[in-house]
């Protein structure tokens, strides 16, 4: 067997339920019946599973047992590709024996970063589930292979704890073990059941959308703890965009607290992975968001040695000292959360915050990752940050910062997006677009509260909301009521304040009321008012008249 070759493409990133077509409108056909596919299994797996496991938990079940499907077929095909590239056109490593496999451990471990027994693939663990009544051990068992596999190489790092939120021995599950058991058959044949095919047979990324889609679910008691929110697929492709404009290809993207992904897996998709020269590079502070983060960079085909994910709070344990600076910056911060600020009297001092000569408040953190992804962005590079609105606004230490992106010239942009974008939150939030090399001293305001379509409870930007908003901020020139370039001196003059609304007139939709006409017609009122009174008045006598004649 060939032991080099191309891995074979198999991505999580699209669901095959339709034929590609050719057209935009053919192509947002497609996109809506796949997704209508994806949520009506996901639905029919939470009708059959789900049961007394929460929405969370529920979501990690479903979201885990994808990634070890995935990572089984995307090994076989690669091993079964390399066999018929070398002529072996019967060859098929899911019906070897583990012993025949293990000569091949090594060499798959090096390249693709872990090894399987054909025994512990997730199709032949599904086929003997239903009379394997040890199932739940089965799978722990599996799960601590696949990451054991690693130990002691370089994928180590990546492989370690991505299935520690799969607990298949919950008593969520079930109450005895054949109940669990019986649940996580299931889960299996759900998970297994579903058409997945090439990615270049479908228009949607699968695993992001099956996220938000569970996200959405469960948003009331689900990832939305501590300002925590889902970044939807065409806001990641906004931020994503404002960052590459004019460019082919960039050195290092980064998010500072990253996810799930999404935003950085945006970069592979628009740039092609390729083209991101030196990797992805993200921090999490949340274990089970951080592991869902590495599953979807292994799904959509980021090799091992192309990410860096790390966990831990990035504000005061930043792990990627060694490799910023980063070309490209994109990020969904948590919405004014506590840290440590003034009460760590250390941090006045980091070189990522002593510019601004004060800190971001401890209970409003959104400046301080501001400052962060400044001080980590190339000289020719491009930050865009999602912001919570007060911050653009808010006195006191949020003031004082602002005014020194503004006087250091590194604010390029503030993009006020629509409401009720994001699950979990109706606020209206901002991008805020940073640059260190600025050609003007300048910064352009943008209303794009109007740019998006209804969706169920939530908006949504379309493909022609995104361009306009792109065509916006390359044109930068004024238009009326969406956009206006302000130069720092009426900013500073303002006492920097960042709305949006402060500088970009809103348009006065109300009706406009001719007085004179107005005026004439409430003198007509009058007019008919006083003769319905005297003729009221004159059937009044007459009665009284006929009652005395009557006496």
């Amino acid at each position: 067997m060939a032991k080099h070759g191309s891995a074979l493409f198999l991505s999580l990133q699209m669901l095959d339920f339709a034929p590609k077509e050719s057209t935009n409108t053919n192509q947002n056909m497609t996109s809506i019946k796949q997704r209508e596919e994806l949520h009506a299994t996901i639905w029919k797996i939470a009708n059959d599973v789900r049961g007394a496991v929460d929405g969370w938990d529920f979501k990690q079940y479903v979201l885990g047992m994808l990634f070890y499907r995935y990572i089984s077929e995307k090994l076989t095909n690669y091993l079964n590709a390399e066999a018929r590239e070398a002529g072996d056109a019967d060859f098929d490593y899911a019906v070897l024996s583990d012993a025949e496999a293990e000569t091949e451990r090594e060499s798959l471990v090096t390249e693709q970063g872990y090894f399987i027994p054909p025994s512990e693939l997730f199709a032949n663990v599904r086929r003997n589930a239903p009379t394997n009544e040890n199932l739940n051990e089965t799978l722990e068992r599996v799960f601590h292979n696949i990451e054991r596999s690693a130990a002691g190489t370089a994928s180590e790092g990546d492989l370690a704890g991505l299935f520690e939120d799969l607990d298949v021995n919950s008593n969520k599950l079930g109450v005895t073990v054949a109940e669990r058991n019986a649940k996580l058959v299931k889960l299996l044949n759900g998970i297994g059941d579903m058409s997945l095919g090439h990615y270049q047979d479908n228009t949607i990324d699968a695993f992001g959308d099956a996220y938000e889609y569970l996200m959405g679910m469960y948003a009331s008691n689900a990832g939305k703890s501590g300002g925590e929110y889902y970044t939807p697929q065409e806001v990641s492709e906004l931020l994503t965009r404002l960052t590459v404009i004019g460019k082919t290809q960039v050195n290092k993207v980064y998010d500072p607290a990253c996810g799930s992904g999404s935003l950085l897996l945006k970069f592979a998709k628009i740039l092609g992975k390729d083209n991101v020269r030196n990797g992805f590079y993200g921090q999490e502070v949340n274990i089970t968001t951080y592991n869902l983060c590495r599953i979807n960079m292994f799904l959509h085909d980021i090799n091992f040695d192309d990410f860096d994910i790390a966990r831990g709070d990035t504000l005061t344990d930043p792990q990627h000292w060694d490799d910023e600076p980063f070309e490209a910056i994109v990020s969904n911060p948590p919405y004014s959360i506590r840290w440590a600020g003034k009460d760590n009297p250390l941090l006045i001092n980091d070189p990522r915050f002593a510019p601004a000569g004060v800190l971001a408040p401890p209970s409003k953190a959104d400046l301080a990752f501001i400052m962060h992804a400044l001080a980590w962005l190339a000289a020719s590079g491009t930050a865009a940050i999602v912001c919570f609105p007060g911050i653009m606004y808010r006195g006191g230490a949020e003031k004082k910062i602002r005014q020194y992106l503004i006087d250091s010239n590194f604010v390029d942009a503030v993009i006020q997006l629509p409401d009720n974008l994001f699950f979990g939150t109706s606020i209206a939030t901002c991008i805020m677009v940073l640059k260190k090399s600025k050609a003007d001293t300048t910064t352009l305001f943008i209303d794009a509260s109007k740019e998006c379509i209804k969706v169920t409870n939530n908006n949504k930007l379309t493909q022609e909301n995104i361009e306009r908003i792109l065509q916006m901020y390359t044109d930068r020139a004024d238009v009326a009521y969406t956009v206006r370039l302000v130069q720092g001196k009426e900013i500073a003059a303002e006492d920097y304040n960042l709305s949006v609304s402060t500088y970009v007139e809103p348009e006065d939709t109300r009706e406009v009321i001719d007085i004179a006409a107005l005026n004439a017609e409430i003198r007509e009122i009058v007019a008919r008012e006083e003769v319905l009174r005297r003729e009221i008045d004159k059937i009044i006598a007459e009665i009284e008249d006929e009652e005395g004649i009557a006496l």
